[in-house]
């Protein structure tokens, strides 16, 4: 009885070790950045699907984290 004990407490031990896939999302690694659908927390003037609106997208939040641009020049 107590080597069925002990099998049964590793297995559980081993099982317990397993890691579980991490698969929340749809959008797979290939997908194009730009080709999502229209959500809710999209930025303004987004339009899902478009190149060029994505484009747009980063260059102007990338414009709002340029201390050069947000300062006044004396």
């Amino acid at each position: 009885m107590t080597r069925l004990s002990i099998v049964l407490v590793a297995a559980v031990m081993l099982v317990a070790c397993t890691e579980k896939p991490q698969t929340t999302t749809a959008r797979k690694a290939d997908d194009k950045p730009w080709a999502t659908a229209a959500s809710a927390y999209a930025a303004a003037g987004y339009k899902g699907g478009d190149q060029a609106a994505w484009e747009q997208q980063l260059k102007s939040r990338a414009q709002g984290q340029n201390e050069y641009s947000r300062t006044a020049a004396p």
